[in-house]
């Protein structure tokens, strides 16, 4: 199930047009703290609600809602939401905001924080040297740790979903504080 594209210089061409399409940012708040376009609003992808998020849009249900991430594949899966719940107006931009930022769209930059796709690396890699210690050095069992992170990165990869970065994007330092708008990481 495949949505629809749309390239960094189309949108910065539609946002000219009209400013106030509806640009929502699925990364997690800190990682859209960092660095995110100017006219992006940020609803985690975890948080996603397609039919209230159609349904706040009084009478504007059919226009497109563009969905933007770090560099497209959340905002790929944000797109699949909306179509799994019966809307066809998700588009993604391709790319997402790494590729926006080089082609010049105005962004709005903060506090630079570690990407979710860098915490991951570090979890996992240090899950694999950890079982593998273990499993030479305490019991062979422990093998079985390195065995199992094996086994997710290889499905992360086949199905471009990855439950551990799912479960790091809700860890309290990838979240930001609603009244002051402030990271806590």
């Amino acid at each position: 199930m495949s949505s629809s594209t749309i390239t960094p210089e189309q949108l910065q061409e539609r946002l000219k047009s009209k400013p106030e399409l509806d640009l929502i940012d699925v990364r997690t708040p800190a990682e859209f703290q960092e660095l995110h376009l100017k006219s992006a609003r940020n609803i985690p992808l975890d948080k996603l609600d397609p039919n209230a998020i159609v349904k706040e849009r009084n009478g504007s249900a059919e226009e497109p809602v563009y969905m933007i991430c770090r560099s497209g594949s959340r905002g790929e899966m944000a797109c699949q939401k909306f179509q799994k719940a019966g809307h066809s107006n998700a588009v993604n931009v391709v790319g997402g905001t790494m590729a926006c930022d080089e082609a010049g769209l105005q962004v709005v930059r903060g506090r630079k924080v570690m990407s979710l796709e860098r915490q991951v690396r570090i979890a996992a890699g240090s899950l694999v040297v950890i079982g593998t210690a273990l499993g030479a050095f305490v019991h062979p069992g422990f093998l079985g740790i390195a065995a199992f992170v094996g086994a997710g990165l290889v499905f992360a990869g086949i199905t471009d979903t990855c439950g551990m970065g799912m479960m790091l994007a809700r860890m309290p330092w990838n979240q930001c504080s609603e009244n002051s708008g402030s990271c806590k990481v």
